[in-house]
């Protein structure tokens, strides 16, 4: 939930590309550098205890804690009207300086003025051409991606680097990292209820048991990372999928008019013994999308 909220955009920490929906560091916030050091304590933290976190950060900040320079396919894919714009000109077979009238200047908003930052020095009286457009767009992609937020990402590195540092951090890949933190977003609901352990009544050969897999497994892809999210409290498998995940569910009482409920931190979901498996279907489709807000809208 912390995290959660560090991470909010309206919290002014991370922006959200509007294409990707992805958070990358926002270089004109107000928050000290002690804000994002948390963060990436917390993210080795959740790394540390294999806790799965929905963190939406682009694949390049996993590249930088591996020590990876940035490139313009990593703007592409974090910000990508930035960067087609700019492999756009790369690409570009005509004359670059008539055409895109760009010289070695960035501009930006900042609350509501525009800043201007020279990509070298006396940028502005430099005009991108032919012979140079390929610089120009190595020093811009360094800028969007590395300088404009170096103290902001420097922070989370920090914090990162201060649980999971040293040498078990070579031994992955920018991608294993991604996995680790957010876990597989590839849901295997038959190899869970193979692995899936029963308690306080139930087996799993119970008639409710049996109801709750038939349901289950006629959800579509939508309302199971809903059902995933409400009995662990993420929607993404472990790293090596829902089959290395202990769930427990448990029988909560005989049949009844209540909603299932979960212990997210222990991955344990308690399960009315409902009496048809049109009531439990009702039930649980109630519980997965209420579980946040009240119900509110």
């Amino acid at each position: 939930v912390v995290t959660r909220q560090l991470l909010d955009p309206a919290y002014g920490m991370f922006r959200v590309d509007e294409d990707t929906r992805q958070l990358y560091f926002n270089p004109h916030t107000f928050e000290l550098g002690l804000e994002f050091e948390l963060i990436g304590t917390l993210v080795g933290v959740a790394i540390y205890n294999s806790i799965i976190l929905d963190i939406p950060f682009p694949m390049v900040v996993y590249k930088r804690l591996k020590g990876m320079r940035p490139t313009l396919e990593d703007l592409i894919e974090a910000q990508p009207t930035l960067g087609r714009s700019l492999k756009t000109m790369l690409d570009f077979d005509g004359d670059i300086e008539a055409t895109f009238s760009q010289v070695f200047q960035v501009s930006y908003e900042v609350w509501g003025g525009i800043q201007m930052y020279d990509l070298k020095p006396n940028g502005g009286d430099i005009p991108v051409t032919r012979d140079n457009v390929q610089e120009y767009v190595d020093l811009y992609v360094d800028w969007a991606l590395s300088t404009s937020v170096e103290k902001q990402y420097s922070a989370f590195e920090k914090g990162f680097l201060r649980v999971c540092g040293g040498e078990a951090l070579n031994i992955f890949q920018p991608e294993e990292l991604e996995l680790l933190v957010c876990g597989n977003p590839v849901l295997d609901f038959e190899a869970l209820e193979r692995v899936t352990q029963y308690d306080d009544g139930f087996t799993a050969e119970s008639a409710t048991i049996t109801r709750f897999w038939s349901v289950v497994h006629r959800l579509d892809e939508e309302e199971k990372r809903l059902l995933l999210k409400f009995a662990t409290g993420s929607d993404r498998a472990p790293i090596n999928g829902l089959a290395s995940l202990t769930f427990v569910i448990s029988k909560n009482g005989p049949d009844s008019d209540r909603l299932p409920t979960s212990h997210t931190c222990f991955n344990h979901l308690l399960l009315p013994d409902y009496s048809t498996e049109e009531k439990l279907e009702d039930k649980l489709k109630c519980a997965i999308r209420q579980a946040e807000g009240f119900g509110l809208r």
